[in-house]
C-alpha cells in the first residue's frame, strides 16, 4: 500500500489523512491501514460513511437519537448527551411500544453507524476516544453483522460503559429467538482510576481473525474468546463472526442497563479522536 508522507499527517491511499501518533504502532504483525476517519473537519458528520439513527430505538433508553447531537469539532467526533423537554412526536395513548407510550422526549443524543455503507471480516479495529462516566450515560463502540437477526447476526462491544463499569462483550445467538449467548468481561472504573482515568483519551482495539476475537484498552487485555465457541447455538452450524461487520459509535442514557441520570450534569460528551481497520494481506 503506498504511504505519502505529508507534514503532521500520513496521507493513505483510500483513505483519509492520518493523524500521527501511534499510527505505526497498529501497523504491525502484517496488518495494514485499509479505513479510517480521522473527523479532521468542521460540522456535519460525513454521510457517505455514517447512517444516523433516529427516534427512541432500542433497549428501553431514555435518549431521542438525532442528527443534531453528532458534528466534528477540532479534530474529533463529538457525540453529546443533553437534557431537553419535547413532545415525542410519535406518543399513541395506550400503545404498548415503550417508543410510542411515552409522551415526551426528556433527553436526545446520537447514534451513527457504516450499515450499508462500509463493512469488513477480520482485521485490527481501533478508536481513540474519551467518556463521560456519569451515572445514567452509556457509551459504546460495538459492531454487528450483516446477515441474519440479533443476536443470530453477532455483537461485539469493543469499548462499553454503564454503572460505573467498563465492559467488553461478545454475543451470539441461542435457540431461543432475541436471546444472546453472552461472554462477557467487565471490569469497575474505579479500580482503572474513575474520574481521573475518564478525563484522558484512551485507545480500544479489537484484533479478530478465523481464530479469535481479542478486546483492548491501552494495550492491557480484557476480554479474548475463540471463534470456535461462538457459533450460534440454534444447530445452524452458522458462526456470525465469519461475516462482514459494521461499526457503531453511540452515547445512550438509562434504558434497560444505562442506569439512573438524574442527577448528572448534562450536556456531556462521548469524544472520538479517530477511529481505524487494519487488515492483513
Amino acid at each position: 500500500m503506498l504511504l505519502i508522507f505529508l507534514v503532521g499527517y500520513v496521507a493513505i491511499s483510500g483513505c483519509k489523512s492520518v493523524k500521527p501518533g501511534r499510527h505505526n504502532a497498529f501497523a504491525n504483525d502484517g496488518y495494514k491501514l485499509v479505513w479510517a476517519d480521522e473527523f479532521n473537519k468542521t460540522g456535519q458528520v460525513d454521510t457517505s460513511v455514517w447512517k444516523f439513527e433516529n427516534g427512541f430505538v432500542r433497549n428501553q433508553e431514555l435518549q431521542w437519537y438525532q442528527r443534531e447531537n453528532a458534528w466534528c469539532e477540532k479534530g474529533l467526533l463529538i457525540i453529546e448527551g443533553r437534557k431537553e423537554a419535547r413532545p415525542n412526536p410519535n406518543y399513541t395513548a395506550g400503545s404498548r411500544d415503550w417508543r410510542r407510550s411515552r409522551p415526551n422526549i426528556s433527553y436526545s443524543a446520537s447514534s451513527i453507524n457504516t450499515s450499508g455503507k462500509r463493512a469488513w471480516t477480520y482485521g485490527r479495529f481501533v478508536m481513540r476516544g474519551k467518556i463521560d462516566i456519569g451515572d445514567g450515560l452509556w457509551p459504546a463502540w460495538w459492531t454487528l453483522g450483516v446477515n441474519k437477526q440479533w443476536p443470530s447476526n453477532g455483537e461485539i462491544d469493543i469499548m462499553e460503559f454503564y454503572k460505573k463499569m467498563l465492559l467488553a462483550n461478545i454475543a451470539c445467538g441461542t435457540a431461543t429467538p432475541n436471546k444472546a449467548e453472552w461472554y462477557s468481561k467487565t471490569y469497575n472504573i474505579d479500580s482503572l482510576g474513575g474520574k481521573k482515568w475518564a478525563a484522558e483519551f484512551h485507545v480500544w482495539r479489537m484484533d479478530w481473525d478465523e481464530n479469535a476475537i481479542a478486546l483492548y484498552v491501552d494495550d492491557t487485555l480484557l476480554n479474548k474468546v475463540e471463534l470456535s465457541k461462538l457459533v450460534n447455538k440454534d444447530n445452524s452450524g452458522f458462526n456470525p463472526f465469519k461475516q462482514p461487520h459494521y461499526m457503531l459509535l453511540n452515547l445512550a442514557i438509562g434504558g434497560m442497563n444505562g442506569g439512573d441520570p438524574s442527577k448528572t450534569p448534562f450536556p456531556n460528551r462521548f469524544e472520538v479522536d479517530y477511529v481505524r481497520v487494519y487488515q492483513k494481506g
